[in-house]
């Protein structure tokens, strides 16, 4: 399979990343020769130079044996025209990252898909998606639901207040049963920890549990959390991620945003019809408390500067907010959010190539997802004909020993399997999976 990448970023680079576990023929195009030559001494990857809306460019990439053209550059205009391009000279999928929301709307899609972009990828709608299921579901860190919520992934990181502390995941049964709740990892420190029924939890540990829709309170009650419910949100920036956030949000809490460009504030009082728009700097600790931070159950900041959201989060904090959520350019910085008193940091590009990267894998697999800081994937695969999945019973296959079936949805039903469950054909399987065992995971689900 050949991919070709526009774009050397951020998204691109992390996409090559993803992808070189996958053997497969990858091509980056990018104007700037110093992220080029990042990217090939990291990465088994080839090169070209130039400007991928460029048929010439396109050509010397090998576009028309590519099977994936994805266009991820930071221009807009430079994504949709070399996808078109890319689609017109015989890529067989084309995927364009675009910034605008009017894009995304279902006319224009229909529009961009008669020229040959196959799928419109919006970082920030796709982050503003995130961070209301996070709201929504608070006491967690992360939270990835599949098949419409029916399995949820969630991440939380324990504490004092964790029945959970100093248990052996063996001696887990005593406190729920086994087909509600079970932890999928372990992030400890920067370690990655597949559980295993000797593993010990501990204070500080940030772990991965896999549940039911039905279980997500017994999870809370589990780790010692009590369900809230937010209120008063405080959002900090007025950037196209910020009023994507807002729109979802103003309609089911009281949202209050600070934006210290005055002309950005009138635009924002424009799209916004819910949401309080205070012109200020957040910064500011006093205009921060006399805009009633102290009331507010919920903080994200979301300005252009990583430093800046992370120290006003922290602040956040001081001032005893429930929760609180930082977007970061620098994806490094995603390993120590739990380390530093931040619940949550995301980054939008991270969660854009993870998007994209399902395309990718098309075919047997449904969904998949990275899980912050933790060095693998959640991967959902689809049991498509009797094989050796569906003859025997988990104990007895030969699974690879970092991988990990955390759930399965038959039909409308959800099942956290044990090691007597069998696979049948049409199962939808969510896997946890280092790696190293990727490979033979698409190998075993084939």
């Amino acid at each position: 399979m050949r991919v070709v990448i526009a774009g050397a970023g951020d998204v691109g680079f992390h996409l090559a990343e993803l992808l070189a576990y996958e053997d497969k023929d990858i091509v980056l195009i990018d104007l700037d020769q110093d992220l080029l030559d990042y990217a090939s001494t990291h990465l088994d990857v080839l090169t070209v130079r130039g400007d991928s809306a460029s048929p010439q460019v396109l050509e010397q990439a090998g576009v028309e044996r590519a099977n994936l053209f994805l266009a991820v550059t930071t221009s807009e205009k430079t994504n949709l025209m070399s996808a078109i391009l890319a689609k017109k000279i015989g890529a067989r999928q084309t995927i364009a990252r675009v910034n605008s929301p009017e894009y995304l709307e279902e006319v224009n899609r229909e529009i961009f898909d008669e020229l040959g972009v196959d799928t419109l990828i919006s970082p920030q709608e796709l982050a503003a998606a995130e961070i209301a299921r996070l709201v929504q579901q608070c006491s967690f860190t992360d939270i990835f639901e599949f098949e419409e919520g029916k399995i949820a992934l969630a991440g939380i990181t324990l504490d004092d207040s964790s029945r959970l502390l100093n248990v052996p995941l063996c001696s887990f049964g005593q406190y729920c049963t086994d087909d509600s709740v079970r932890p999928m990892a372990i992030l400890r420190g920067h370690q990655t920890i597949i559980p295993h029924g000797d593993t010990v939890l501990r204070r500080g540990d940030h772990v991965y549990f896999i549940t039911k829709r039905e279980n997500i309170d017994e999870l809370n009650q589990l780790v010692g959390k009590t369900k809230v419910r937010l209120k008063n949100i405080m959002i900090v920036g007025g950037t196209p991620l910020a009023l994507a956030t807002a729109k979802r949000l103003e309609a089911d809490y009281n949202v209050t945003l600070i934006e210290k460009s005055k002309d950005v504030c009138k635009e924002l009082a424009d799209e916004l019809r819910n949401t309080l728009i205070i012109h200020g700097d957040a910064g500011n600790v006093t205009l921060l408390e006399e805009e009633g931070i102290h009331r507010m159950d919920a903080f994200i900041a979301l300005s252009p500067n990583s430093e800046t959201n992370i120290i006003a989060s922290l602040t956040a904090k001081n001032f005893g907010v429930y929760k609180t959520i930082a977007q970061v350019e620098n994806k490094e910085y995603i390993h120590i959010s739990q380390n530093i008193g931040v619940d949550t940091l995301i980054n939008k590009k991270l969660i854009a190539a993870n998007n994209i990267f399902r395309f990718v894998r098309k075919g047997h697999v449904e969904a998949i997802t990275s899980l912050h800081g933790v060095d693998a994937e959640v991967i959902e695969y689809v049991i498509t004909k009797a094989n050796q999945l569906t003859k025997k019973s988990l104990k007895e296959l030969h699974f690879p020993k970092t991988a990990l079936i955390g759930g399965v949805i038959r039909g409308e039903e959800s099942l956290i399997p044990t090691g007597d469950f069998r696979l049948e054909v049409d199962d939808k399987v969510i896997v946890f999976a280092m790696p190293d065992a990727i490979g033979k995971l698409d190998q075993l689900f084939r």
